[in-house]
């Protein structure tokens, strides 16, 4: 299946996939999000289940949070699909697979997933192999951002239309951005057209976390360290308000992953309740 010109996805990618899937199979429903295709695309050993960042114990706040967010994120979409926007970006979608899970709302869509080449064209190639294609309104776009590619020219070159609304999603990416790159990025996403949403995960400082959770976010540091893909970018709310404001969004808002726990998990009798640590800017042109 590999070549040189494909790269299995990182591992970040992977754990997101493997989360995912976890909870379908580990926590009782209802399920705030139903995704066993990644763990198809990721296809682990069969001793993944026993990894130490599996625990279903330990890592249940962790797991909670990938899944709200994610849930969150396909409410958006949807919600944006019936008010008439046409086209959705996914910056950095390593193993999404809303197109796979969701073609009712997809196929509405002109869907674009943008990635670094390698690890896309190994997830072409998985989605062929296991027999869901690449149906014409979804368009992988590989970007190098290594060789500091414009994703926005690459974009437009796969057939987005910049002059129509479009919601554009950044989820697990800002934390291994500078902020200068982070607000580039969002005076692109700014200048596009008027009724474009914007939905970008960020990165709280140690100090506004939970206290149970600040252990988790020190060894989630220290392993993506230890991986080569180092944080090292964490945002207040206020100071990510600040950032979208300056970078030319006049409607910012600050989603805290709190609100999410209240919306997905308030009634769940087994106490499952995402971590804190991950918040979300939302924006709108």
């Amino acid at each position: 299946m590999a070549d040189e010109q494909t790269t299995a996805p990182d591992s970040t990618a992977v754990r997101v996939a493997l989360w995912r899937a976890m909870h379908v199979q580990v926590d009782p429903p209802p399920h705030v999000l139903d995704d066993e295709i990644g763990l198809r695309l990721a296809a682990p050993d069969d001793g993944w289940r026993r990894r130490p960042d599996m625990d279903p114990h330990t890592t249940s706040g962790f797991r909670a949070a990938i899944v709200a967010r994610a849930r969150f994120i396909e409410d958006l979409v949807a919600e944006q699909a019936d008010r008439g926007v046409t086209q959705y970006v996914t910056l950095g979608a390593g193993l999404d697979t809303f197109a796979q899970r969701r073609p009712e709302v997809a196929s509405r869509l002109q869907l674009f997933e943008v990635d670094q080449p390698g690890p896309q064209e190994w997830k072409r190639h998985r989605l062929v192999e296991l027999g869901y294609g690449i149906p014409d309104w979804l368009h992988l776009v590989p970007v190098d951002f290594e060789a500091s590619e414009s994703w926005l020219e690459r974009l437009t070159a796969a057939g987005f239309d910049s002059g129509r609304p479009a919601v554009i999603v950044s989820t697990g990416v800002t934390m291994y951005l500078t902020e200068d790159a982070t607000a580039a990025t969002l005076r692109q996403i700014a200048g596009l057209a008027p009724g474009s949403t914007l939905a970008m995960t960020f990165m709280l400082p140690a100090e506004l976390l939970d206290d149970a959770d600040r252990p988790g976010l020190k060894a989630s540091k220290e392993g993506a360290q230890a991986a080569g893909t180092p944080f090292i970018s964490f945002y207040t709310p206020q100071d990510m308000l600040a950032l979208a404001r300056e970078s030319g969004f006049q409607d910012a808002r600050h989603v805290p992953g709190a609100s999410l726990a209240e919306r997905y998990f308030a009634e769940r009798a087994d106490g499952l309740r995402p971590s804190s640590g991950e918040d979300l800017l939302l924006a709108t042109t």
